[in-house]
């Protein structure tokens, strides 16, 4: 299937925006290992979140994840330690990314954990019991969701778990949410320099409410700062001092003509604002820390004709997609050429070249670039997606809010 968007008009919105899944899919686990009677509210609708809640209440064996990668990762450190047998899989996608860097770590600590096909991949033969922990070195510059599924099985082993890690750490935001959401459900972590130090304690269940997703208002941002004219969205449930490392979009895109208004109700008032001058000075990021805004922030560059160099972004390649590729593939059909570099570097200095006639966006079965990609209309007078249910995997009502909008969407 096809979408086409079209905009119109002058836009002012108020949109709810999805609950945050990085908080939600992190929250499952912990009030599973609180034996909360609480159920979690607000819980995002995404299906990375479905899939999870989908695995706590079943009762079978075999455990298919889908597309879900914060799901394969965080279920297998916590089956590691639930009694029982299971296999965990899921989509073609899921069984070319790569799991051995947790999965080795989890076997150092006690799990029992082979591979059903292909040697360092999903699916994964689980059989549960107690870890004994101990003391384990892991690499942090390939993915922040392997230290945050070891972290939150960490208290309930025999030793606790010392966690060195080496490297670059990458999206130490993650990391801070994990830990900051264990401390709200009673466990404490020390981390010191590149050590994490979790002794054995017991997880104390408690009421929780999601907090609005920072990724999905990213979107919202570059709708803004694309806009054509006076332009004026509001996003609810948004917190100025979020547990969500993304809440760093306010500040980006500060950059890119978009003014962010905090109320006292925990709402986002977004206002565009002329840039003072032409943008010759090329825009620097390192998007270590941030990797999930870097789509966002490469598109809007490109549309604004801002240079940009950014950096940080090597964990892009083993998401949904390859990130990099995808996003200089669909841009060149859109008459950009970007570059990229080994070491998780993008750059584009201006560089075009004829773009296609009636370009149809591609999507990788990658929900970020179906939304990284829609506002662009607002620059071309239409886009064309490919694909476009792959957003149900962060944020479900994306295109009604686009048509509450003002938007034109067209299948």
């Amino acid at each position: 299937m096809i979408y086409t968007l079209q905009p119109s008009g002058k836009i002012n919105a108020s949109i709810a925006l999805p609950a945050s899944k990085s908080i939600s899919n992190r929250v499952l686990i912990l009030n599973a290992l609180s034996d909360s009677p609480f159920p979690v509210e607000n819980l995002s609708g995404s299906d990375d979140t479905q899939v999870m809640l989908k695995a706590f209440e079943s009762k079978d064996t075999i455990i298919n994840i889908g597309a879900a990668g914060t799901a394969m990762r965080f279920l297998t450190a916590y089956l590691s330690q639930c009694e029982g047998n299971r296999i965990i899989t899921g989509s073609e996608r899921m069984k070319n990314r790569p799991i051995k860097i947790l999965v080795e770590a989890l076997q150092q600590v006690g799990a029992e954990i082979s591979y059903v096909e292909k040697e360092g991949f999903p699916p994964l033969r689980i059989t549960g019991r107690k870890l004994q922990g101990g003391e384990i070195t892991l690499d942090g510059s390939v993915s922040s969701q392997y230290l945050s599924a070891l972290l939150m099985v960490a208290p309930l082993m025999g030793k606790g778990l010392n966690i060195n890690l080496k490297g670059n750490i990458i999206s130490r935001p993650y990391i801070e949410m994990t830990l900051r959401l264990m401390e709200l459900f009673g466990v404490k972590a020390l981390w010191e320099e590149n050590t994490v130090r979790i002794a054995p304690q017991t997880y104390i269940a408690r009421p929780f409410k999601v907090e609005s997703d920072w990724s999905a208002a990213s979107y919202w941002y570059e709708t803004v700062a694309l806009a054509q004219g006076n332009m004026e969205v509001e996003l609810l449930g948004l917190e100025k001092n979020s547990l969500q490392g993304d809440s760093k979009s306010a500040e980006l895109f500060e950059n890119l003509g978009v003014k962010t208004d905090f109320s006292s109700a925990g709402n986002v008032r977004l206002t565009r604002f002329p840039l003072d001058k032409a943008h010759s000075e090329v825009y620097q990021y390192h998007f270590v820390n941030e990797p999930d805004l870097a789509q966002t922030l490469v598109v809007t560059c490109c549309m604004l004709g801002i240079p940009f160099r950014f950096s940080g972004l090597q964990s892009l390649k083993i998401k949904e997609t390859d990130r990099i590729s995808a996003l200089q593939t669909e841009l060149k059909k859109l008459g950009y050429i970007v570059k990229s570099e080994p070491d998780g570097v993008m750059e584009w200095g201006g560089e075009h070249c004829e773009p296609e006639s009636d370009p149809v966006i591609s999507t990788y079965e990658d929900h970020r670039m179906a939304m990284a990609f829609a506002p662009v209309c607002l620059k071309t007078g239409k886009i064309r997606i490919n694909e476009p249910g792959v957003v149900s995997k962060s944020y479900p009502g994306y295109w009604e809010d686009l048509k509450k909008t003002g938007f034109s969407v067209i299948f």
